[in-house]
């Protein structure tokens, strides 16, 4: 691909060239073999290589997001705004999905014998979830209290799946800083800045590999869902479709219809220029299905092409890539009406606000990589009394879903954190950026 295409048309490229292969594999019956063993690693390397960077970028800059703040006043003012704009659009988007959801029925659509091969097929892994589940279930109700607080911080960071201590222990060191005199925080903040800027740098080499790590991803991704029998694929993917698409309406009400408003009502910037900005970072969020793979990307697009400082986007955005997922929620909300409507439960008023209370909760501690959902999704579906195992019967088209919904915790991120900016006066008057390498390049 030559260099002088947008990186955001290269990814596409990419992706539909990653379709294509898929389907050809499967229409033409070839061996997966060389997909699996030569094209599915390159995809594998470009998620790992984003990973390998999100904890010391979310470290390094919500430590200098934090201490950059300049006092405790301000960032308790631009922290209580930060998560009150997260939890009222989670709670938004779970109530979103379950008035789709109970307007279409998609349950009571669901053939029964396709229900009862998923759940054979699916058996082992809706027990693994289950286990896994019913442990955070037993739980105090103030273990996630407990849990946010690390042990060991690097222990802590060598797992991004404890995230939110990172992010922890990043605010208190922030607090820290500002609170210690001048002379001593500087040199200490200016390190951090140091890696900051180096991490962004890296992502710019990492962005290099993004079309062949979406080319990868796609392809594989299609040879993994078909398996040996394209049939079944084909028929799950039709039973299932009315649930899909219930999610994906849901999804795109909150990205083309509440997010614009949102805007529209907290800062002066057009929602197609915001959407242009952001068309990288969602792109990547729909193939790597994971907002905290993508956080670099999302940083260097707010700033750069929105105008966001660095100051509240280095704080509001790994917050959000952490604690606010919104499309992960709307998604929550349908599933688990979907599964009660399949087998059989008929939900009661209090039971669905039961929904929107543990959906919302749920996702402070839900992290973003692919899959996640799914364990938190069990513990929504204990609350209402609906057997966990349920959720063998939307596994199959989770994966693709994911990709969607991530694109809506993404944006989501985004539109909060420029929402923030704006109510701090520190918005360009809703003038959008024009010169960014990651997207000229």
């Amino acid at each position: 691909m030559k260099r002088n295409i947008p990186l955001h048309t290269r990814i596409i490229i990419g992706l539909v060239l990653g379709l294509a292969v898929g389907l050809g594999v499967v229409k033409f019956g070839l061996s997966p073999d060389f997909i699996n063993d030569y094209v599915k690693p390159i995809g594998t390397v470009f998620i790992t290589a984003l990973k390998m960077i999100a904890v010391p970028l979310v470290l390094a800059s919500l430590i200098v997001g934090v201490s950059n703040l300049g006092d405790i006043t301000k960032l308790s003012r631009i922290g209580g705004k930060t998560i009150l704009i997260y939890i009222f659009t989670t709670a938004l988007s779970v109530s979103v999905g379950l008035i789709l959801v109970n307007i279409f029925n998609p349950g009571k659509s669901l053939p029964s014998e396709t229900r009862e091969k998923l759940m054979e097929l699916y058996d082992e892994t809706a027990g693994s979830k289950s286990l896994e589940a019913e442990q955070i279930k037993d739980q105090s109700p103030l273990k996630p209290l407990v849990d946010m607080v690390p042990e060991n911080i690097f222990q802590a960071a060598a797992a991004n799946e404890m995230m939110l201590q990172v992010v922890f222990f990043a605010i208190i060191m922030g607090i820290a800083l500002i609170r210690i005199p001048k002379a001593k925080a500087a040199p200490v903040i200016a390190f951090f800045e140091g890696i900051n800027d180096v991490i962004i740098e890296i992502v710019g080499f990492i962005m290099i590999l993004a079309p062949y790590g979406v080319f990868a991803l796609m392809a594989s991704l299609i040879v993994d869902i078909t398996g040996d029998n394209p049939d079944s694929a084909i028929e799950l993917l039709l039973a299932l479709l009315k649930y899909s698409l219930v999610v994906i309406g849901g999804l795109l009400l909150m990205v083309v219809f509440f997010y614009p408003m949102i805007l529209k009502i907290f800062t002066k910037v057009k929602y197609m220029d915001f959407f242009k900005a952001l068309r990288p970072a969602q792109l990547l969020a729909f193939t790597t299905s994971s907002s905290s793979a993508t956080l670099p990307v999302t940083m260097k697009q707010v700033e750069e092409e929105i105008g966001v400082s660095e100051e509240i986007s280095s704080f509001v955005l790994p917050l959000g890539a952490t604690i606010n997922m919104d499309g992960t929620s709307l998604y929550q909300g349908v599933a688990a009406v979907f599964i009660a409507q399949a087998m059989g439960f008929d939900l009661s008023l209090s039971q669905q606000l039961m929904i929107v209370m543990t959906a919302t909760l749920a996702s402070i501690g839900t992290a973003g990589v692919p899959g996640a959902g799914i364990i938190m999704l069990i513990i929504v579906l204990e609350s209402i009394g609906v057997p966990s195992a349920g959720i063998a019967l939307i596994l199959a088209p989770d994966r693709i879903l994911d990709m969607f919904r991530t694109i809506v915790n993404v944006t989501g991120d985004a539109m909060v954190c420029t929402v923030v900016a704006s109510t701090e006066g520190e918005l360009p008057e809703g003038l959008i950026r024009k010169s960014n390498p990651l997207t000229n390049t």
